[in-house]
């Protein structure tokens, strides 16, 4: 192995730090304790541990956390009226539904019905015209953590080619705008490109994230190129037992970590990231209603 292995988790770490003195310096200065509002529908297990980390980070970074757990025949009308009661409170600087829900519920009815300037996850179509803009506000957590570690590793990204690999608008897209502010040249490919390792090789900078296990081998990767794997995906591990699993990235990690010059893991890469960039978000939210300009090292 020759790549330099990048560290999302002691990153993340150091993040929540910062959002923590962020957090006391609001609250010292202004009185204000930005606050996040959870909302999951139903009983999905994975869902579930992902929003008890989400109230327990929130928490331990001195921000208010509030978390509604609602049964899974929640009608979309109910779900719609308590969004509605969190836009209008003023404890709550940040909203997150977390997604999938229920399919009697339309997501996007849902979507629509966050306050944008709440919009944490920036799935409103104004956060995604503001992104596109390069008007302040927050980013898309995963995009954004990406780009986070895109800057540690590398300093500058100007001038450099970078493949997306994805199209998704949690990731690939606004991935896409992030990395053109940077003035890097993007390409974005998805499951209709052609000669798509050809084109991997030509990158410098390459950002996995089409939810495919082992997509990218290690002869697409140009030697030296940084390797962004956002995937997550839970493959058969028949050497630890019967019927047992383990997680992998949508990169081959170990061919291509011998060819690469950085390259985040799976596990302990981009994953541990997104729920730190959620509370940047809510820092950077509390900061915009209130009239206050944003901490620069949370934001793009």
């Amino acid at each position: 192995m020759t790549a330099r292995i990048i560290d999302g988790k002691a990153f993340a770490e150091g993040l929540r730090g910062r959002i923590a003195g962020h957090v006391q310096r609001l609250q010292r200065e202004h009185g204000i304790t930005p606050g996040l509002a959870v909302v999951i529908v139903g009983e999905d297990p994975g869902s579930q541990v992902y929003v008890r980390n989400k109230a327990r980070q929130t928490v331990e970074a001195g921000m208010l956390s509030e978390k509604y757990e609602l049964p899974a025949e929640t009608s979309e009308a109910e779900l719609l009226d308590l969004i509605g009661r969190l836009n209008n409170s003023d404890r709550v600087h940040g909203i997150l539904v977390q997604l999938p829900l229920p399919k009697h519920i339309d997501p996007n009815r849902v979507i629509l019905a966050i306050a944008p300037a709440k919009d944490v996850d920036c799935f409103t179509p104004e956060s995604v015209g503001r992104l596109s803009i390069g008007l302040p506000g927050p980013v898309s957590c995963t995009p954004l953590g990406c780009l986070m570690l895109l800057r540690d590793t590398l300093g500058r990204l100007e001038g450099l080619n970078a493949v997306i690999l994805g199209r998704s608008n949690l990731v690939g897209k606004p991935m896409a705008q992030l990395l053109l502010r940077e003035n890097c040249t993007i390409t974005v490919a998805h499951s209709r490109t052609k000669n798509l390792p050809e084109m991997v090789r030509g990158a410098d900078i390459v950002v996995a994230a089409v939810g495919r296990p082992l997509l990218v081998k290690g002869d697409w990767i140009r030697p030296g190129a940084t390797v962004i794997d956002v995937g997550i995906n839970r493959v058969a591990a028949p050497e630890k037992g019967e019927g047992k699993t383990r997680l992998v990235g949508d990169v081959d990690f170990e061919a291509a970590a011998k060819v690469a010059g950085a390259i985040t893991p799976v596990p302990g890469g981009v994953g541990p990231m997104t729920i730190a960039c959620l509370l940047a978000n809510t820092v950077t939210t509390a900061s915009l209603i209130n009239g206050l300009v944003p901490p620069k090292d949370l934001t793009p």
